[in-house]
């Protein structure tokens, strides 16, 4: 064999070193095209999932979100007066659950459950429980209130100062420890002037105010004609009748309030009128018809220790409408027909139970009033060791006096007397609501 020439051998070098840099070369392609190949799958895969899921989602059905209903039940005022704490009186305390026997189960029908307590929990601090005219009551009617199935109290009344500034602060202190959410007074003077409730998720704004007697100082409160500490001030929601103006603008700033903390509803508990008189004065309608223009939309009043009429108002600009009923009676008390010379029908024996339920559109959230029903309830005294309290619902005169026998000229009594008050009232908010109004 031929010895190969250098250049030869050059040449082979060469060749081997181009067979070598192809192969790597073609290795190279071949993997960039696996990548790219893989890539292009992979955007494929998911451009179809993608387009699978917004064709599940085109042809899918909206979710269908169920209207929710809250029912709120308000009843009239509720006292112990002298005759009432020593029938109650037990070998260990006290024991009031007498009186809403026969009613729990509206009240824990309910969703929401709203008392009037005209009296104060002033306890032994304040002297020795009694009634009338300066009510300290004794904490086991807190127990028995909310045993019974109320909810909420409203605490702003003529009588909130009946124990002083202690009293004042000790009653809301007794109720928050009960677990009884209050408006109207307040523990601390932190705590908000108003309530915005959520029922079933519904969020309905609820203020309470009562009204301030005159006296000699014009800087000062007064309620029942005595002056009340300037420090008080802050606890009590009051209104005076010569300076509306005062109460407009302090309302106004409640209900802006209330809307900014997403109220739905907005109610406002009144404590006005005059006591014993059947119909509303002219101060409860003006302040109703001002309430009804900033956007209120119902009304409930206390303090008559009678019922008083129902009625639609109409806001001025006529973009609202107002439910107000101007006083719900005496829920329990001993303001009995034989003790009042100015109430000798026996219209202080008789309350009612009066109850609104909001409907809130699943579609668009729209609240809307959806049902409205009175049910008349009547006192009865009796003696069993003692005089004892019951209230008695009235929600059908014949079921009624067919349950209750021996009560039945009474409650027919008592149920045409309300009947006369409230059904004019009712009839002109049948004709104008598009909802529903029983008064059987």
């Amino acid at each position: 064999m031929k010895k190969r020439t250098r250049r030869q051998k050059a040449i082979l070098r060469r060749n081997l070193f181009l067979s070598f840099c192809a192969i790597i070369l073609a290795g190279i392609i071949a993997l960039s095209a696996f990548i790219i190949t893989s890539i292009s799958k992979a955007v494929n895969n998911k451009d179809d999932v993608i387009s699978s899921s917004n064709s599940e989602s085109t042809n899918k059905e909206p979710e269908v979100i169920p209207d929710s209903f809250a029912t709120v039940l308000s009843l009239g005022d509720i006292m112990v007066h002298q005759p009432q704490l020593e029938g109650a009186k037990t070998t260990d305390g006290y024991d009031f659950s007498d009186f809403f026997k026969e009613v729990s189960p509206y009240f824990k029908d309910a969703d929401l459950t709203v008392g009037n307590l005209e009296l104060t929990f002033g306890g032994t601090q304040s002297g020795k429980y009694r009634g009338y005219p300066a009510f300290n009551t004794p904490d086991e009617l807190a127990d028995n209130i909310k045993e019974s199935g109320i909810n909420m109290l409203m605490t702003a009344n003529n009588h909130s100062y009946d124990t002083g500034f202690f009293g004042l602060k000790r009653t809301a202190q007794v109720l928050g420890e009960k677990g009884l959410e209050y408006t109207g007074t307040k523990a601390t003077p932190d705590e908000p002037t108003y309530l915005v409730k959520e029922v079933n998720g519904i969020k309905i704004g609820i203020a309470n105010f009562t009204y301030e007697t005159q006296g000699s100082d014009p800087n000062r409160k007064y309620l029942n004609g005595g002056a009340i500490a300037s420090e008080a001030n802050p606890y009590i929601n009051t209104f005076s009748y010569p300076r509306l103006e005062k109460f407009y603008k302090e309302a106004e700033e409640i209900i802006n309030g209330m809307k900014q903390d997403g109220a739905e509803y907005i109610s406002f508990y009144m404590h006005w009128g005059e006591e014993y008189q059947l119909t509303a004065n002219t101060w409860q309608k003006s302040i109703a018809q001002k309430l009804s223009n900033m956007g209120v939309n119902m009304i409930i009043g206390g303090h008559p220790h009678v019922v008083q009429p129902i009625e639609l108002i109409h806001s001025e600009d006529s973009t609202n409408t107002t439910i107000c009923i101007y006083s719900l009676g005496n829920a329990v008390s001993n303001q009995r027909r034989e003790l009042i010379s100015s109430a000798r029908k026996g219209h202080t024996e008789d309350g009612v139970m009066f109850s609104y339920t909001l409907k809130k559109s699943g579609k668009d959230g729209t609240v809307s009033l959806e049902k409205i029903k009175v049910i008349p309830t009547w006192v009865y005294k009796y003696q069993s060791g003692g005089y004892k309290y019951t209230i008695y619902p009235i929600e059908n005169l014949n079921s009624a006096t067919a349950k209750y026998p021996h009560l039945a000229a009474k409650l027919t009594e008592s149920y045409n007397r309300t009947k006369a008050i409230l059904e004019n009232g009712l009839t002109d908010c049948q004709k104008a609501l598009n909802c529903e109004l029983t008064f059987e």
